[in-house]
This record gives structure tokens, sequence and C-alpha cells, in this order.
């Protein structure tokens, strides 16, 4: 059963949806600066923080947005440019991992305090009050709705 949207809500919606589409474009035109498309500095950070700074390609589509092929096409994209290295899994000949090299490191070390600044100053910057005001209440609902399911599902046993 699907929820009917009202109009307010509704715009609050369309606000977010387009404050997002703002905020990614101004976003990738900073990582340009680096070098970097979004979706890399994302497989970059995921690979950052895996256990051993490798995942299985499997685990990282599952993260990820990307159908196989795109995800085949971006890891060979940084692999080209010594970001990342595509390894077999050990174990698993048919399986691989997209590992994080030291160039891939450096170049995530360079680019996340301007990656972070450069959200803070579009978030900052870019939205107005209405935005700002739509996006709260979209995120308080959103994470009322999180903590309701996450208690909902834990048993007194998980506490």
């Amino acid at each position: 059963m699907t929820e009917s949207l009202d109009p307010v809500r509704m715009a609050c919606w369309r606000a977010y949806i387009e404050a997002s589409q703002r905020l990614f474009t101004q976003i990738e035109e900073d990582l340009r600066a680096d070098e970097l498309s979004f979706a890399d500095y994302h497989v970059l950070v995921l690979l950052s923080e895996a256990p051993g700074q490798r995942l299985r390609m499997g685990e990282l589509a599952g993260r990820l947005v990307f159908s196989p092929s795109r995800l085949t096409y971006q890891i060979t994209s940084m692999q080209k440019r010594g970001l990342v290295a595509k390894e077999s899994c050990p174990g698993d000949r048919r399986g691989s991992e997209a590992v994080l090299t030291a160039a891939g490191l450096l170049t995530l070390r360079d680019a996340a305090p301007h990656h972070l600044a450069s959200v803070r100053a579009h978030l900052m910057d870019d939205l107005d009050d209405a935005e700002v005001a739509c996006l709260t209440r979209v995120f308080e609902r959103l994470g009322r709705r999180l903590r309701a399911a996450r208690d909902a599902s834990s048993t007194p046993a998980d506490n």
C-alpha cells in the first residue's frame, strides 16, 4: 500500500530533489580540481573504510548504485590512473576484489578536506531557507522511521 503525498509534502520532496541535484553538480565540479569524479571519490572512500582496504566486486556493487558493467568500467578507469588495483580473491578463482593502492589513498587524503569544505560551503551558501526547512523535515521524518524500524526489529536480548 502506498502513501499518498499531500501538496506540502510533495513540494518538500521536490525541493529536496532539486537541492540534491544542484548540490551534486556543484560538488562534482569541485572534485574535478582533484581530477576525481564523485563516483571515483565514493569508491575510494568505501575501499578506505573496508578491512584491508579491499572489497569483493559484488560487495562494492552492493554499496554503490552502479550496474555491474558500470562498476567494471569505473574500476578499469581508476585502475588505469593507479588509484585501485583489481586482484583475484583468495580461494575463489572466479571472484575478484578492488584494492585501494597507495596512490589512491594519497589522492583520497588530498581530496577529502577539499571535498568536505565544498559540501559545507554548498550546504551553507546554496540552499535557501525554504529548502533548509524542507530538508530538515525530510531527514527528521526519515530518522524517526529508521529508529522505529530498528527498535521494532531489535529484541530485548539485543539491547
